[in-house]
């Protein structure tokens, strides 16, 4: 059993060392130089938390962690060093659901425009100050106005709209400049030329999905095929965030639980931080400072801790350091760093060992019963149980089309919002910018009405994000694909209310600075 005594087993050094569940939301790291077994390291805590029945997402980077699908099988390497630990090689396969943003390699995952909020939507698009002023502005006259941006289509045609009524726009939101709508227009068909456009549009993601439990017990290990989406690395990172940031949005305040509700794997972390803005860097620390409350672990797995801005390294608790190189002057300033982040083990010097780590070895520092940090230890990483390596094809495609999400994602659908309405005013049709909400008032009865009355005061914004989780949510047994009836009926609930509605589930911006 990887799971014992309310810890996940993670090796053995001068004693065994676990991860205890009650401190697992504390937020981690995983750091070590390419090759030294980080990556094993995550994958034998995905598995532990799963099998402790706690869902897990992680980004695949290399496609080698699909083989948490599969049951391991002895590999010499790895079977030495579980007799040298002692640890019992019982292989298992783990509940493995697969996404994938283009949908190629797993289940389409998808946001809206809107959800994503004009702060990550412009970094994602590395707009300048004055340029993210004009999007906040695109955003406002949406909301004012009653237009749902859901996909690329919407924004344009909002940018256009804008632009074309600048001079209405910019005396009640401020200056609006034709230069910087053509800089974002240029910066969406760049972005939509990488294949970004594929993120924007419905069914959008429930990130109740991600957090299922399987019928033995075991929570779901999602993994997101990202090997494309590395291609762009910024998409990648803002995507993240942005999974973050819903997660922060969705759950409830729980406090300090028994495990975790959810833990979150950020592989490449250094992409989320590198050249990121001040406000954007600060808006990150925050998330990951308030997220514990919600019951979601947050574990960064990079290169060297310098990548993590001081702020954010703080708020990880959990420390499994692989092995770092000091061939320059700057990398033996890293290892030094790095050591005084370890609270000091008389048996060895933290520096030195560091540089000295053998592949699967690591130094470990874990919340103990109190609390507080251990004392480091030399550890020798217990194997996986599930497959090392990438998985066929056949494989994976064999796990999708049995997946309680086959058939749910797959269909884009495109109903009405800020595009088809905004062109129906140009062609002398009469604005439907409510017809979603008549539709949803028709399948829901009073239930729309209801929210749609409380999201008009800030008292009610709890009820309406209960509202929200309960009719969009789905249950452990799996779910048919919604009817275009249900899907306008979901779109007037997150509408529900006017500007108000759509603020509640904008995302990071709206959930955290409101």
């Amino acid at each position: 059993m990887i799971v014992a005594d309310n810890g996940i087993y993670l090796g053995k050094g001068q004693a065994p060392v676990s991860l205890l569940l009650k401190y697992a939301n504390r937020h981690g790291l995983i750091a070590g130089a390419t090759g030294t077994g980080k990556t094993l390291t995550l994958q034998g805590l995905a598995e532990g938390f799963s099998q402790a029945g706690v869902p897990v997402f992680i980004a695949d980077i290399k496609g080698d962690l699909a083989g948490l699908s599969q049951a391991g099988a002895d590999k010499p390497a790895l079977v030495k060093r579980a007799q040298e630990i002692g640890f019992s090689l019982d292989y298992q396969a783990f509940p493995a659901i697969f996404w994938d943003i283009f949908g190629e390699q797993g289940h389409p995952v998808r946001t809206t425009i809107s959800e994503m909020g004009p702060l990550l939507l412009g970094n994602l698009l590395q707009l300048n100050d004055v340029q993210s002023g004009v999007l906040n502005v695109v955003f406002a006259v949406a909301d004012s106005e009653g237009l749902l941006l859901l996909d690329m289509d919407d924004l344009r045609a909002m940018l256009t709209h804008v632009s074309d009524n600048a001079s209405t726009y910019s005396a009640k939101f401020g200056n609006v400049s034709g230069a910087s709508i053509a800089t974002i227009q240029r910066g969406l068909l760049t972005f939509e030329q990488q294949g970004g456009s594929k993120l924007f549009g419905e069914p959008a993601l429930q990130i109740a999905d991600f957090m299922r439990i399987a019928p033995n017990g075991c929570g779901a290990v999602n993994i997101l095929a990202a090997d494309k989406l590395m291609t762009s690395p910024r998409l990648y990172a803002m995507f993240m965030l942005w999974l973050l940031s819903e997660l922060f949005q969705n759950l409830p305040e729980v406090g300090d639980l028994d495990k975790p509700k959810m833990v979150f794997f950020f592989d490449e972390a250094h992409l989320l931080f590198n050249d990121a803005p001040k406000v954007l860097l600060e808006k990150i620390e925050q998330l990951v400072r308030l997220i514990r409350s919600k019951g979601v672990g947050v574990y960064f797995i990079t290169q060297n801790p310098a990548d993590v801005p001081p702020n954010v390294l703080g708020q990880l608790s959990n420390r499994v350091q692989h092995a770092l190189r000091a061939f320059t002057p700057q990398d033996q300033k890293s290892v030094k760093a790095a050591a005084q982040t370890f609270r000091a083990n008389p048996a060895f010097d933290t520096g030195t060992a560091i540089t000295q780590l053998s592949v699967g070895e690591a130094l470990v520092s874990m919340l103990d019963e109190k609390g507080s940090p251990t004392v480091v230890d030399r550890v020798l990483i217990r194997t996986p149980l599930s497959a090392v390596g990438a998985i066929s094809p056949e494989q994976r495609q064999e796990i999708i089309a049995h997946s309680p999400f086959a058939g749910v994602y797959d269909t884009l659908v495109n109903r009405e919002s800020a595009a088809e309405i905004l062109a129906g005013r140009v062609n002398g049709q009469p604005a439907a910018a409510t017809s979603g909400a008549k539709s949803a008032a028709n399948i829901w009865g009073t239930v729309a009405t209801t929210v749609a009355a409380a999201a008009a005061s800030s008292a009610g914004r709890a009820a309406v994000n209960s509202a929200i989780r309960s009719l969009t949510s789905n249950s452990n047994r799996g779910r048919t694909p919604d009817s275009i009836g249900m899907a306008a009926a979901k779109g007037a609930i997150r509408s529900a209310g006017g500007t108000v509605g759509r603020q509640l589930v904008r995302g990071l911006l709206g959930a955290l600075f409101k």
